[in-house]
């Protein structure tokens, strides 16, 4: 049976630090210019009662993942629970972008740029880099089924304290492959309750990703007929312009002819 991985993040345990950002970038060589994890603070409500807490935007590794479900070329695909990329097979046409309800991918020097949970270390069998270096252990991975249930607990040790603590990610979108331990509602973190498959996404997989496969070679193949079209339709203006050009010559002889006898 298949290992499905998982993060969570408890936001009751994050301290802002922005270590995760820091050794994401450091051990993933990400370029100073991009970024696979941003932390932002959120403060609410008025003195003395005042809300504070701090939201991750970061790849949720969805179930049914829309960036997948989009890619033409098999670029984004799913490996044990994680949303992976390959970036020899991105062509930049930026529908992953698009499709994602949370916004994450983007496109960096001609190719989809994420989180891929450092799937080298994985494969290796070690821990992502952001969870081997939060300092106050905020960011767990692991097998997602032990995961949630730790998760889940940790939820109703904090609801004393925070009544709408919730796991975010459980259900949404196929169960997400991170999960996140919020201290109040979604929309709170920017998050959306409920994340849906828009209606033409829904039409491209019904439709456009069984045809995606041959989608390279329609590609080409329409590149090909456009190159014949316009050669032809050269061809064509090249000789109507003989032509017209033969019809002058034609014409103005005689009245040369004729200039030349009146000399």
């Amino acid at each position: 049976m298949t290992t499905r991985y998982a993060f969570s993040i408890d936001l009751d345990r994050c301290i802002g630090c922005q270590a995760c950002v820091v050794a994401c970038k450091t051990g993933n060589e990400v370029p100073l210019t991009d970024s696979f994890i941003a932390v932002r603070d959120i403060v609410r409500g008025t003195s003395p009662n005042f809300f504070g807490s701090f939201a991750h935007h970061r790849c949720f590794h969805c179930g049914d993942a829309a960036c997948v479900n989009v890619c033409p070329t098999g670029a984004l695909s799913k490996w044990n629970g994680l949303t992976v990329v390959d970036t020899d097979k991105c062509s930049g046409c930026g529908y992953c972008t698009d499709a994602c309800p949370y916004q994450v991918p983007h496109i960096t020097n001609n190719h989809v740029s994420k989180c891929i949970a450092c799937l080298d270390l994985v494969k290796d069998g070690q821990t992502p880099w952001c969870a081997q270096t939060c300092p106050s252990q905020a960011i767990k991975f692991g097998e997602r089924d032990q995961i949630l249930v730790d998760a889940q607990a940790r939820v109703a040790v904090i609801q004393s304290r925070y009544p709408n603590a919730q796991v975010y990610g459980d259900k949404q979108l196929g169960g997400l492959g991170l999960m996140m331990i919020l201290l109040d509602q979604p929309a709170i973190y920017g998050l959306p309750a409920n994340p849906e498959i828009t209606l033409p996404l829904a039409a491209w997989q019904k439709v456009g990703q069984p045809a995606s496969v041959g989608l390279t070679l329609t590609a080409v193949a329409a590149t090909g007929l456009s190159f014949i079209i316009a050669r032809r339709q050269h061809l064509r203006e090249k000789a109507a312009q003989r032509n017209d050009e033969e019809a002058f010559d034609a014409t103005s002889l005689p009245a040369e002819e004729e200039k030349k006898d009146n000399g």
